[in-house]
């Protein structure tokens, strides 16, 4: 609770909650009148100056909020004596108010966190020797030395040295590719484990990355008009609930009403009509909704995600590090010239002992089996491999590239199968070529299945992949349509395609998807890959199960929207009967308090009771699991509560 009290909403809300309580229970015992309405006016002043001053500078720009409406409200309930119910208006409000304001800030602080912050300087080489500039500061026609491990500053070209470059973030090749002098490198990939002097071709305003950053806010500008539903509506009902108590005020006196009951009859009707049920229609269970999606680690940005996730018809996933884990692994071992399969891949582990590299891991973890023999003066081949003694033989491991000549047929049938190959070298001969692959994520096949299931169309997959390696994961989830080969720019248009039909959700884990993601009806980062533009870029962060979260997710926007319109009927029949009742009959104000007090009351229950909702099913997911999950959803308000950092 302390943490959340960093919130302006959240001390002002539980201010008028305590100074609230003190009024009603004074009241209750009798104490002195003007002790108790001091305690009312306190209670007034905390939870009501924040949403008065919004409604006085919406009036100002010539709009009628609903903020502006429920201060009215109470001030009226106050003005006619009803205290205690013109205060209850003022602590639901505020405290509706607070508990958006304690979701949203909990899971904007969630992702934050996952934020990449890149270095922002360069080696710049002057004629003097080498300066650290500004990467922002970089101009065409510079110098720049680039270390092992750096990121590239800016777009150029190799100049001199040989390495492999990591450039998952921008094309989505889960495979560091081979740089050697004459080939282009892109800012914000990074360097693997030789030098690089780069050429700058590009101004830093001018550089892909830069471009990706303009896409994406472009998209997002447009994304930002999006707005709740009650938000839409509420300026036109605001205005006619206080036209039609102006009337009620004016008419009657001037057909000789008597004063004080015609004053009495619009007062009550200015309580019963303030939209305080209509408000809490949509609000508790979108948030409800929030915190379930948080608790099984799906973080969205605020309600509006989840209005427009309930309204989704298609779905767009980037391949790499979203149906796949990003991270290749050995899937066949071909051995050559008479050596056996463990016998090369032995080899090859033990040459690969102490290396970083992503293809090196992934032999050393399929190797794990076997016993590995012992290895001597291990030398890294920059954008090559590794050379390395293993007992008599003289080992190299690493790319095609290693061989003289053209490639052998077996390289070349596994390229064909969409693989990435991987050759074996003992003394100067081919011994063996290892097949590796990019790995799906488990459970991934029937995630999507469940997925097609929930929307009635299967979703469609977004790569910048070569079209073999594509194809072969297409074959594995079942996913017929598969587009390889893509830019930014291209899985843009393809999403825009797409929302000629309805409404789009996008998935993806890094930079190269951050215009997806902006562009799309809904965009979900891989918060395990996501850069700090694509979460920027996104409505929300998947932090785990990113594939087997869709579903769930979809289904439950949707039973968010199924509640929050049974609300929005029930709150405008209550309405609709108490305001028929005061204009045509004689209302009680007591009963028109209650009817409108237990209205609002029960929609707020009726929101929060999605926080128990069981249908969260995440394919092959244990029955443990599924029980733990509804165990701690009760207790899903309260973590929220206290987990604004």
């Amino acid at each position: 609770m302390r943490s959340a009290l960093v919130l302006s909403e959240v001390r002002w809300a539980a201010a008028a909650l305590a100074a609230f309580a003190v009024a009603a229970v004074g009241d209750l015992l009798g104490a002195w009148w003007p002790l108790v309405v001091a305690a009312y006016l306190a209670c007034y002043l905390a939870g009501g100056w924040e949403p008065l001053l919004e409604g006085l500078r919406a009036l100002r720009e010539r709009t009628l909020d609903v903020d502006l409406l429920m201060v009215v409200a109470a001030v009226a309930a106050a003005a006619i004596g009803q205290w205690f119910d013109g205060g209850l208006l003022i602590v639901i409000f505020a405290t509706s108010g607070a508990l958006e304001a304690v979701m949203t800030a909990r899971t904007r602080a969630s992702i934050d966190a996952l934020l990449d912050l890149a270095p922002e300087t360069a080696t710049r080489l002057d004629p003097d020797g080498e300066r650290t500039v500004r990467a922002a500061d970089l101009v065409a026609g510079d110098r720049v030395l680039v270390r092992p491990g750096e990121r590239i500053p800016g777009d150029g070209r190799v100049d001199e040295g040989v390495s492999e470059v990591d450039t998952a973030t921008l094309t989505g090749e889960p495979v560091p590719q081979r740089r050697s002098v004459g080939d282009d490198v892109l800012a914000g990939t990074v360097n693997g484990t030789g030098s690089l002097r780069v050429h700058v071709t590009r101004d830093a305003a001018d550089t892909v990355v830069a471009g990706i950053a303009a896409q994406v806010a472009r998209a997002s500008e447009t994304k930002s008009r999006r707005q709740l539903f009650v938000e839409r509506i509420e300026q036109r009902y605001s205005v006619a609930v206080v036209v039609a108590a102006s009337a009620l005020l004016a008419v009657p006196p001037a057909f000789g009403a008597d004063l004080r009951e015609t004053l009495l009859r619009a007062m009550t009707f200015m309580i019963v009509a303030s939209p305080c049920a209509v408000v809490l229609a949509t609000m508790p269970p979108l948030l409800a909704a929030i915190a379930v999606a948080g608790r099984r680690g799906t973080l969205v940005k605020d309600a509006t995600v989840l209005e427009a996730l309930a309204e989704v018809d298609a779905v767009a996933l980037d391949k790499t590090g979203t149906v796949t884990v990003g991270r290749p692994r050995v899937l066949d071992v071909r051995p050559v010239g008479g050596w056996g399969a463990d016998e090369v891949l032995a080899m090859a582990a033990a040459a690969e002992v102490g290396s970083e590299h992503v293809l090196g891991r992934a032999v050393r973890e399929h190797a794990r089996h076997l016993e590995i023999p012992g290895a001597d003066g291990t030398t890294a081949l920059p954008g090559t491999g590794v050379r390395a003694r293993v007992g008599r033989h003289d080992v190299a491991v690493g790319r095609p590239e290693l061989l003289d000549g053209p490639a052998p047929a077996e390289v070349e049938d596994l390229r064909a199968e969409g693989h990435t190959a991987v050759v074996v070298v003992v003394d100067g001969a081919l011994a063996g070529v290892l097949a590796l692959a990019d790995e799906l994520r488990p459970g991934a096949g029937a995630a999507l299945a469940d997925l097609t299931a929930t929307l009635g169309r299967a979703p469609e997959l977004l790569t910048g992949d070569a079209d073999g390696p594509a194809r072969r994961v297409g074959a594995e989830l079942g996913v017929d349509r598969v587009h390889a080969g893509l830019l930014p720019a291209d899985k843009v248009e393809h999403v825009r395609r797409l929302q000629r039909y309805g409404r789009v959700l996008a998935a993806g884990d890094g930079l190269n998807d951050a215009p997806l993601l902006a562009s799309a009806d809904v965009g979900l980062v891989v918060g395990d890959g996501a850069g700090g533009l694509g979460v920027r870029a996104a409505d929300g962060v998947l932090t785990r199960d990113p594939v087997a979260s869709l579903a769930p997710l979809v289904r439950l926007a949707r039973r968010a929207r199924r509640i929050s319109r049974a609300n929005l009927a029930f709150a405008a029949v209550v309405i609709a009967v108490l305001v028929g009742w005061d204009l045509f009959g004689t209302l009680p104000l007591a009963v028109g308090v209650a009817g409108h007090e237990l209205s609002t009351v029960l929609v707020c229950l009726n929101g929060l009771r999605l926080l128990v909702w069981p249908g969260w099913n995440v394919p092959g997911g244990s029955s443990a699991d599924a029980e733990r999950d509804e165990r701690h959803a009760a207790q899903d308000l309260g973590a929220d509560r206290v987990g604004v950092s």
